[in-house]
């Protein structure tokens, strides 16, 4: 995938396309659309999608995801020229498991060795199902390969299917207003503090009661949120996990 600058020479008025950066990608069905990582498109006035037999296309962007780190482009390339890539479950996942990462540079890493040009790329299993999207690595020369890092394939198949049908990512809240996890744990506490919760949002409708001072300026502690759907929640990761595996309007 390739990301160019537009722009005008300032002394020919010449229009310029400056590259201004590489990225991989994949199909996700035969609609055009191709799956990204957010910060691979990020700041780009101009994408070009190449294929397989070496065929560019111009691409639009449809929608992203910026805290999931997912886009959604979509190309205008025939039904023929598109093979979706076959996509897994996270639940058949195990511990050992071989697994391929493939991107740019045009490499197969069967260690998912993950290098810079292999975001966007897919993250697959011994059988060629998408397993994951490649998005970041920890590589203690900033370059090459180090730990690899990919984004669940649930939780892609999640935004891509928002995004083609509303082109934005919508997630449940809890309306709340929560404190920092570390100052829970000084006060010996495990789980979510609430310390605002709007009489107004779902929380404050609820009935969750925030922290606040009394009459005499003492802090009293507001709810602390333990449990979601009888899944433990011991600090402000868990919950946001858990949410997002809920529907926006479900009952918690």
């Amino acid at each position: 995938m390739e990301l160019c600058l537009i722009r005008q020479d300032a002394f020919t008025l010449d229009v310029l396309e400056v590259p201004q950066g590489s990225g991989s990608g994949f199909v996700w069905d035969t609609d055009g659309h191709i799956v990204t990582n957010y910060h691979v498109i990020r700041g780009a006035s101009d994408l070009r999608v190449t294929l397989a037999d070496q065929s560019t296309f111009e691409a639009i962007v449809v929608g992203f995801d910026q805290d999931k780190d997912v886009a959604l482009l979509r190309i205008s390339a025939s039904k023929e020229k598109l093979r979706p890539i076959p996509v897994g479950v996270s639940a058949d996942l195990l511990v050992g498991q071989k697994v391929y990462a493939i991107g740019n540079p045009d490499v197969i890493q069967t260690d998912a060795a993950i290098n810079p040009g292999n975001s966007g790329g897919p993250l697959l299993d011994s059988s060629g199902n998408l397993i994951g999207i490649n998005t970041a690595i920890y590589s203690p020369s900033g370059a090459s390969s180090g730990v690899g890092f990919s984004i669940p394939v649930d939780t892609v198949s999640g935004i891509v299917e928002q995004l083609v049908k509303f082109g934005k990512v919508t997630r449940p809240i809890l309306g709340i207003k929560f404190a920092p996890d570390q100052s829970v744990e000084q006060l010996g506490f495990s789980g979510v503090l609430v310390l605002d919760a709007p009489a107004n949002g779902p929380a404050g409708k609820a009935g969750l009661q925030p922290t606040k001072r009394d009459s005499f300026g003492r802090l009293i502690l507001g709810d602390i949120i333990t449990s979601v759907n009888g899944k433990k929640v011991t600090n402000g990761s868990d919950l946001y996990r858990i949410l997002d595996q809920c529907k926006v309007g479900e009952k918690v």
